[in-house]
């Protein structure tokens, strides 16, 4: 019976054939490429095609991450450590290769700088089983290499690398799930943070049309996206700091590389409205910024689920990074950068400034809730758009005064309470699942299947919004309206 089993996980793609390995009930393929591997004179270029392959490629071992510094995301004994820009790779869960079944991509967030789909917080195992669909996970090249724009630094060097390289899995999965059992009319990308800018920023690109056909955007980031004229006035402050011509930078170390865009990604923290790290709008790829090609009609008009955290950055506002305002030195200088005329109309829908509190909620929105809400009003125009805020509090994040931060509704949505960070959110997760996963989960399956949702369209005019709350979901119009009324014109 083993020779079965074996050729169970044997899938042929357009480029070859793969052997993955069965486990708790689905099929897994990992470190699956889907471009060839930018390394050598494909460093800063635009993914390249795969090449085909003869006989059977094993699947069964994950690849490296993308080089990046330590994270406690991806801190558990199970994650993967090696770490190697020949990165380009997913992981594919599948129940029955035999189907032709709904597909969900993940694209995993991080700033732009940590992350990869390969981390055990993003396991689509228990998703692919419990909603008989394909989970497709993608890794997608990071911080300098990645992440950081060097697009106009001439010939050698391409925009919004990693865009591209999303843009690139997408249109490999189009040609090859169908072999997974996935059928390619019924994709539905979802994200969260950089992974859910990342999301509104394909609905906004041209090259992404016709890839996906619904979206989900947890917590975006939209300040991570900049204009092109910034961009390039990095990635020349960037070849100062390194002291060399734009043709010498393709043969650098990584550690001289990455300290020098780290470098300039504190300078940008503390002079311009955006981060170093992110996309590039006013480029080819993304001609506008995604609130004003909402604005513009010029987006694809997919249906779309799309919310925020009640305490997105109170997790930052431990280290008060420059990144995020989240001091009142830090609120004052992103007026000074961003709308300085708006200051007073802002805070005084913020009582007790300059109180932790009021920081918190402050810095969430700067980063998270109002750009997202500007978003929203534009694009619920023209496309069916659900929106939710994420209230769930474990009684861990109680006790350590955080609330509903940033990112902690991935486990809910995954599943992966074994997972490192899962373990510490819901430790008798792996036991008893908490209701508010269990909703959250069968939510995201029945909008990624047939496009369901449990509660009202959202429209500019009453603005219904679902709040998820730990034991029963409540639907309240506008419930962060006085906030979002002081932030309108800001973004």
């Amino acid at each position: 019976m083993a020779p079965v089993a074996e050729l169970s996980t044997i899938v042929t793609t357009s480029h070859g054939r793969l052997r993955g390995t069965a486990e708790g009930g689905v099929r897994v393929w990992r470190g699956v490429a889907y471009a060839e591997q930018p390394v050598g004179d494909l460093r800063f270029r635009a993914p390249r095609p795969l090449q085909a392959w003869t006989g059977v490629r094993d699947a069964t071992d994950h690849g490296p991450l993308p080089p990046q510094g330590r994270s406690f995301v991806g801190g558990g004994r199970d994650d993967p450590k090696m770490r190697d820009e020949a990165c380009l790779t997913v992981t594919v869960w599948s129940p029955d290769v035999s189907g032709s079944l709904p597909v969900m991509v993940w694209i995993p967030g991080g700033a732009f700088v940590y992350g990869a789909g390969q981390l055990q917080l993003y396991n689509g195992s228990r998703l692919a089983a419990n909603g008989n669909v394909v989970v497709v996970n993608v890794t997608y090249r990071l911080g300098v290499f990645g992440g950081f724009e060097l697009g106009d630094l001439g010939a050698g060097f391409d925009d919004n690398l990693c865009l591209r390289d999303q843009l690139a899995a997408l249109r490999w999965i189009r040609e090859n799930i169908a072999a997974f059992g996935g059928d390619p009319e019924q994709v539905t990308v979802f994200g969260e943070s950089a992974g859910a800018t990342s999301v509104l920023a394909l609905l906004a690109s041209p090259a992404a049309e016709g890839l996906f056909g619904r979206a989900i955007a947890q917590s975006p980031a939209l300040p991570l996206i900049a204009d092109r004229e910034t961009r390039a006035r990095q990635s020349r402050a960037f070849l100062a700091e390194l002291g060399v011509e734009a043709d010498e930078v393709r043969a650098l170390p990584q550690r001289r590389l990455r300290r020098a865009a780290g470098q300039i990604q504190l300078e940008s923290a503390a002079q311009t409205p955006v981060l170093a790290y992110g996309l590039t709008h006013g480029v080819d790829l993304l001609p506008e910024h995604p609130i004003d090609a909402a604005r513009s009609g010029r987006v694809a008009p997919v249906p779309l689920i799309i919310g925020t955290n009640s305490h997105e950055a109170s997790m930052f506002a431990w280290g008060k990074p420059p990144m995020l305002p989240t001091t009142a030195a830090g609120v004052d200088g992103f007026f000074a950068r961003v709308a300085p005329d708006a200051r007073d109309r802002v805070l005084a829908a913020y009582p007790g400034f300059p109180r932790r509190s009021a920081l918190v909620d402050f810095g969430s929105d700067a980063m998270f809730g109002a750009p997202t809400w500007a978003f929203i009003d534009a694009y619920s125009v023209d496309a069916p758009t659900h929106v939710y805020r994420f209230d769930h509090t474990t009684w861990t994040l109680k006790a350590l005064g955080l609330g509903a931060t940033h990112g902690s509704e991935i486990v809910h949505i995954q599943h992966s309470y074994s997972s490192y960070l899962g373990r510490r959110l819901h430790p008798l997760g792996r036991r008893v699942q908490p209701s508010v996963g269990r909703r959250m989960q069968r939510t995201w399956l029945d909008f990624a299947t047939d496009g369901r949702s449990v509660w009202p369209r959202y429209d500019a005019e009453h603005r219904r919004t679902l709040v998820i709350r730990s034991t029963r979901d409540v639907t309240v119009p506008d419930p962060d309206g006085i906030r979002r009324a002081a932030w309108a014109g800001v973004y």
